[in-house]
């Protein structure tokens, strides 16, 4: 599923991944009701199973409406983070072992499967979210909140063209689940951020995005220094588009 980079990469962000990623309570809550709603859950008693859950940000949020969630991960530093809850169960895991059957999970079949910006660390998508349709009951959901191939993020040049070198297109995960044997819906949503200059310099620092950790400290400040020249004032202001691929199992 991830690189050793990418791995390292988790490792080492995991207590302050929060907070990085939840850039305040009404993206927070946006985000965790645009994901809700598409899942459709059961209040009480579904089953959902969290790939890629990291602290479990989302998760916390689903767990509220479902009866459990699985969070699995690779990373058990960011697992060790998931607040004490007996609705959320954590287990260390990437996509591919759960796709393939190598890891025993809690349950034999999901009533949802919640893939946010993950499917990028995915070797093989076609074939992980396959396997991944496998775990669904009739009805069952499958979501992959994932950014699209073009971002508005004000990050510097060569941070932008590396993600486009290896953002997977929408379009062509909705074809793999669609080859997968499910019924797909690709839409998009977007929420406007604000961040102080000082405030996102450091998050690139920090290398909030995983691609990030593919520069060495000097290109990272050089990147940053190239920020600051293009957005000279004390905010920056750029929309959070996200597109929401869902396969509904018939």
């Amino acid at each position: 599923m991830q690189s050793d980079i990418d791995r390292a990469h988790y490792q080492r962000l995991a207590n302050k991944y929060d907070e990085n990623w939840a850039y305040s309570p009404e993206f927070m809550r946006w985000m965790t009701e645009n994901l809700r709603k598409r899942l459709s859950l059961i209040p009480g008693s579904s089953r959902v199973l969290d790939v890629g859950s990291g602290t479990g940000l989302y998760a916390r949020g689903i767990a509220e409406q479902a009866g459990v969630v699985v969070c699995a991960d690779l990373s058990a530093a960011m697992l060790e983070q998931l607040p004490a809850d007996e609705r959320l169960i954590p287990l260390v895991a990437g996509a591919e072992e759960l796709a393939g059957g190598e890891i025993r999970l809690p349950h034999d079949s999901y009533d949802a499967i919640l893939m946010k910006e993950v499917i990028h660390h995915v070797a093989h998508p076609p074939q992980v979210l396959d396997g991944m349709s496998r775990l669904l009951p009739p009805g069952g959901r499958i979501l992959v909140a994932m950014l699209p191939s073009e971002i508005g993020y004000p990050l510097f040049d060569a941070a932008l063209e590396l993600f486009r070198e290896r953002q997977p297109a929408p379009e062509d995960i909705a074809d793999a689940l669609g080859r997968a044997g499910l019924r797909t819906e690709l839409t998009y949503d977007e929420f406007p951020l604000v961040f102080t200059l000082d405030r996102y310099t450091q998050m690139v620092r920090n290398r909030y995005m995983s691609m990030l950790a593919s520069f060495d400290d000097n290109e990272i400040d050089a990147g940053i220094s190239e920020i600051r020249r293009t957005h000279p004032g004390p905010e920056v202001r750029f929309p959070d588009r996200f597109a929401f691929v869902l396969g509904v199992k018939a």
